[in-house]
């Protein structure tokens, strides 16, 4: 089973890259070295001049992989909806209730992220610090709609698409299914940035993580409101 998951690979938009960094080792670092600098410095401070002395590799051979630093951001925040979408079809096999599965998948959702060793070039730890503090930069730009086209949010869609059709099992007048999956995703975000760095804006504190338990019962409460 541990040989089956090493060899698990999360599918990016090739749009998005000139080369795949899966591919070689360098490429690796690159991803590696990436997100260890823009957790540390945050993206406005992050250039490709500071990760190639990072990794010790000359700034041209970067270049090679990404277009320039907004599209790096881009394959970063894919890759981790890539692979939240991997854990919740994981998470959610062999489970029949669809009450159950999405219980399963707000907690997915909405936990705080542990290092999963199926990827070791990958801190998922600090990937999901980039995500909630830099993830709105890849899509609140002028080149949004060009970058949707090509299937560049293409991973996020499908992760929403999920949960939005647990939803519909559950309550299949419910109308706003979409809607109420990505308020749970960006939401639960907000609460983890909030509780670190304005927490009289949450109710969340280092001794009791509530952001689940909310949004359990915030959704619970709305999909039963609506078939009253």
């Amino acid at each position: 089973m541990l040989d089956l998951l090493s060899k698990i690979t999360i599918q990016v938009s090739d749009q998005i890259y000139l080369k795949d960094p899966e591919s070689s080792d360098l490429g690796k670092r690159i991803i590696t070295g990436s997100i260890d600098m823009i957790d540390e410095l945050g993206f406005e401070s992050f250039t490709f001049g500071k990760l190639a002395a990072h990794i010790q590799s000359p700034e041209a051979s970067i270049y090679r992989y990404f277009e320039n630093k907004h599209k790096l951001l881009l394959y970063l925040t894919a890759w981790y909806w890539g692979w939240m979408e991997y854990r919740l079809v994981f998470g959610l096999a062999n489970i029949n209730s669809a009450q159950e599965r999405l219980e399963k998948a707000i907690l997915i959702l909405t936990e705080q992220v542990t290092t999963d060793s199926s990827f070791l070039h990958v801190n998922e730890v600090k990937l999901n610090r980039l995500v909630i503090a830099e993830s709105s930069k890849s899509y609140l730009t002028k080149d949004v709609d060009e970058e949707n086209k090509d299937g560049v949010f293409m991973g996020y869609k499908q992760l929403v698409a999920r949960i939005a059709n647990i939803i519909l099992e559950i309550n299949p007048s419910y109308q706003y299914p979409h809607m109420l999956v990505t308020t749970v995703i960006e939401g639960a975000h907000h609460q983890r940035f909030f509780a670190t760095h304005l927490p009289s804006l949450t109710n969340v504190s280092k001794d009791n993580d509530s952001v689940t338990s909310f949004y359990l019962n915030m959704v619970n409460e709305v999909i039963k409101e609506d078939k009253r």
